[in-house]
């Protein structure tokens, strides 16, 4: 992998975090309960794929940073 793409899911990871932590501070109130647990499971799982990607970009920039050519 590539530094750019290394970086490039390094970044898209930390945007995917801030952009549905800041969702979730957003939600109004006076909607039903199946609004949030929705809501909530959109959140909690975008948050887990943001983690998952920053994890592949920091192993793919640490790995390339240690080849020679």
């Amino acid at each position: 992998m590539s530094r750019k793409i290394a970086g490039f899911l390094i970044a898209l990871g930390a945007f995917m975090v801030f952009e549905w932590v800041n969702l979730g501070f957003n939600l109004q109130d006076g909607h039903e309960t199946s609004f949030y647990v929705v809501h909530g499971i959109l959140i909690a799982v975008n948050i887990i794929l943001a983690i998952v990607l920053v994890a592949i970009g920091w192993r793919g920039f640490r790995n390339r940073r240690g080849d020679a050519g």
